[in-house]
């Protein structure tokens, strides 16, 4: 395998926007280390939650510069000692970012199987893993009425696609007709958000309410959320898009017996990483056999970086924006 002699990535420089964002010349890395692998990424996803730590707003504090990113795909170039499971020239899963070519952890790798293209594997892991881990935690049942906020971004279509294989009954709300039509084609019902909300659709199609909501918006969401979820219903806390939390009047989950559960599958990793690692290598082996279908709506070169983050910023995206390093 041709040695690079040169290495880039794409570095938020400073506390502000993706507008903050550059593509530069790094260091390559020295041979991998006892239990490394060195990683030739060929594709990397970029996602909403990049811009919060742009911005410093994100639940972790990031070190300035660091890489973008948090998923990516590519080859194996090179293996340290100790590594058994992995060899030059596999294809794997990892989380070193928008990065050409990086040393990464062996045990925190994940093969992908042959015939799965990496622009593909690259745009599955957060999304589908998150999916996987609140639905999980919400123990969605075959039949139990599913809603879906945000049901056309990433996280949003990868839980309708989750909820679908589960057997519930999934309805997603989106913002506009073309989100709508993505939606549509997974099979899910949808609604149309309008100003009026969604509560008075959602219990229009559901009496009594959903039994498990699925709510990366947040904000003004997650309190209607409140209002249509079904008695002993669970909302799941996903993120905060909408640009705040939302306020749950405590009343109203005690008086319907509702749960609502925060998650996030950095943590499960940390206190329960075996769990997390199952969770993941089911996905990649549905993955295999085409029991789920992520969405790329963009595929950009890394050297529009920035534009690849406007079109997350500016909502254009559906699905995932997958940044390509076949030409870098």
């Amino acid at each position: 395998m041709k040695t690079l002699e040169s290495n880039i990535a794409a570095l938020c420089l400073k506390k502000g926007d993706h507008r903050d964002v550059s593509v530069q010349a790094v260091p390559v890395p020295p041979q991998p280390e006892h239990e490394e692998i060195q990683v030739e990424v060929m594709a990397a996803g970029v996602q909403f939650s990049d811009l919060l730590k742009f911005s410093g707003s994100y639940q972790t504090t990031s070190v300035f510069p660091f890489v973008v990113g948090g998923e990516a795909a590519g080859i194996v170039r090179a293996v340290g000692s100790g590594v058994n499971h992995l060899k030059v020239g596999d294809s794997v899963l990892t989380s070193v970012g928008c990065i050409r070519l990086a040393n990464t952890s062996a045990r925190s790798a994940i093969r992908v199987p042959d015939g799965i293209d990496l622009q593909v594997a690259a745009s599955f892991r957060n999304n589908y893993q998150t999916a996987l881990v609140g639905l999980t935690r919400a123990r969605l049942q075959p039949g139990e009425v599913l809603l879906v906020h945000g049901a056309a971004g990433g996280v949003g279509l990868a839980a309708i696609d989750i909820g679908l294989q589960i057997g519930a009954r999934v309805i997603g709300v989106v913002s506009n007709d073309a989100k709508k039509a993505i939606v549509a084609r997974y099979g899910a019902e949808v609604i149309l958000r309008d100003d009026a909300g969604f509560r008075s659709q959602i219990l229009d199609l559901v009496e009594g309410g959903a039994d498990v909501i699925f709510d990366p918006v947040g904000g003004d969401t997650f309190d209607e959320s409140v209002r249509c979820v079904a008695p002993f219903g669970r909302i799941l806390v996903v993120g905060f898009t909408s640009g705040r939390p939302g306020l749950a009047k405590t009343h109203h989950l005690l008086v319907k017996d509702v749960t609502v559960i925060g998650f996030t599958v950095g943590g499960l990793s940390k206190v329960y990483p075996e769990v997390a690692n199952n969770q993941l290598m089911t996905l990649m082996r549905w993955l295999a056999v085409g029991r789920i279908k992520p969405f790329i709506s963009f595929v950009l070169p890394i050297s529009d970086i920035q534009e690849a983050y406007q079109l997350i910023v500016d909502r254009q995206s559906a699905g995932k924006v997958v940044i390509d390093f076949a030409e870098a």
